[in-house]
């Protein structure tokens, strides 16, 4: 369905310092393994942990966070401890025990600068600099940059002093989206019904601080009507290069209602994006921001994730995440059928345009378990049962967001250790094969409270 959109696009203007020419021709060499260090312990990491397992380049694989029962049983824990603000020891380790490859799932240790810490001529880090993250760590800023990219978008303010924003909102003829300007774990977006939700929005997230630190400024932009997509590239400096479309489902609730959530469930292809319109998002959105940056003297290497929004004016861009979606990464690391260490090496060494991505002709659709009360108070240790039953299913994988081993037992139960707690994802030939593969992988499983969207894959909007 989307063959003919030309996914590596080479832009000769995004220009930077040349890669070290001995990380090249190693980082290039097929024959030889390489050792990667995984950092981050959700379910995205878990989906990136399983897809590197498959790769016969991988030569060890470690992790930051063993306990999440899904990436201990693939990867070995590290010996020190996983500090991103202080990362002399991450960077000794990497050191001793070779590593060539690491890659950052989440985006906090991208926002304070991780990859920059550890990058070396002798290792490639796929994830962006803290420079680039500020597309997702500071959305004041990214949407100042846009603008003046020409990038179409909501029209929108930012403001760090409360009542200013207040006579703002009060100002606006509809309710507005309020949204934290910082990070905020994919929760930091609330779009009213009304002015006095807007109103009380932005009071629970400037005053009460209720997304904490991420909410001291905050964006309030125009509401925009229309179905959303999620558009993903993998950047290397100068090539971009298109992943394949997946629409997201952010809501908590049924018929696409409730709070803004990290995500709900996903499926992969997305079913509302054709060729010329990815090409359209591609052109106008993507290209632009990521010249932008360049003109910035900020070089992009790593994951872009464009939120769009299709309004009948066309496609605009809602924010943008400089890694891999969750759960649209653990959708797309199911549909791949290409080696992930070669993506994520050519990323490196600004040689995207020599990879040639396959992809599987199957859908997938992932559905999220969720505590009872997330996004906002649930209750942990709550044993889970039926993980194995619903992993035997052909083409059903499971992978642990909000999981844990049950206390002072290295083989004990799995119990809920957060808000999202298991991906179940599903690949068939057609998307309501996915659907009902996925919903019945679910059934098999039970932990008090369990919430879910039962409504994956068919809602539009």
């Amino acid at each position: 369905m989307y063959g003919d959109v030309p996914r590596c696009v080479k832009d000769e203007s995004l220009s930077g310092i040349e890669m070290c020419s001995s990380l090249r021709s190693a980082m290039q060499s097929r024959d030889g393994l390489v050792n990667v260090l995984l950092v981050g312990g959700g379910g995205r990491e878990h989906a990136l942990a399983w897809k590197l397992k498959q790769s016969p380049r991988l030569g060890k694989l470690f992790i930051t966070d063993p306990q999440n029962p899904g990436l201990a049983a693939l990867g070995t824990p590290i010996d020190v401890p996983a500090e991103y603000r202080q990362t002399f020891r991450l960077e000794r380790f990497c050191e001793k025990n070779d590593i060539g490859l690491v890659v950052i799932g989440p985006e906090e240790p991208l926002a304070l600068g991780l990859a920059d810490a550890l990058a070396s001529p002798k290792r490639v880090v796929f994830g962006p600099s803290a420079a680039a993250a500020k597309l997702e760590a500071d959305k004041a800023w990214c949407k100042a940059l846009v603008r003046n990219a020409s990038v179409p978008m909501a029209e929108g303010r930012a403001f760090s002093d409360y009542n200013a924003a207040k006579t703002f909102v009060e100002t606006r003829e509809d309710p507005p989206v309020i949204k934290a300007s910082g990070l905020a774990k994919g929760k930091g977006v609330v779009v009213p019904k009304s002015m006095p939700e807007a109103l009380d929005a932005l009071e629970r997230i400037m005053v009460k601080l209720e997304f904490g630190e991420a909410g001291r400024t905050v964006v309030v932009e125009e509401r925009l009507d229309g179905p959303e997509v999620s558009v993903l590239c993998v950047v290397d400096g100068r090539n971009i290069y298109m992943l394949e479309p997946c629409q997201d489902h952010k809501r908590l609730g049924d018929g696409d209602i409730g709070p803004n959530t990290g995500g709900m469930g996903v499926i992969c292809p997305g079913g509302l994006t054709d060729d010329a319109l990815l090409s359209q998002i591609q052109t106008e959105i993507i290209v632009p921001t990521v010249d932008a940056m360049r003109r910035e003297g900020i070089e992009f290497r790593g994951v872009l994730f464009a939120g769009v929004i299709l309004t009948p004016a066309g496609p605009k861009m809602l924010e943008f995440n400089v890694r891999f979606g969750d759960p649209e990464c653990q959708a797309l690391m199911v549909r791949m059928e290409s080696d992930l260490i070669e993506l994520m090496l050519a990323t490196g060494t600004r040689t995207l345009d020599e990879i040639d991505l396959r992809w599987s002709t199957e859908s997938v659709c992932c559905v999220v378990l969720a505590s009872g009360g997330y996004p906002n108070r649930y209750k942990i240790n709550l044993p889970i049962t039926g993980i194995e039953a619903a992993e035997n299913l052909p083409g059903v994988v499971i992978f642990h967001a909000g999981t844990k081993r049950e206390a002072g037992k290295s083989d004990g139960r799995i119990v809920t250790a957060g808000g999202r707690v298991l991906n179940v994802v599903a690949r068939a030939p057609t998307m309501p094969e996915a659907r009902k593969l996925a919903y019945a992988a679910c059934e098999l499983i039970h932990f008090e409270g369990m919430t879910m969207r039962r409504d994956i894959g068919l809602v539009v909007k």
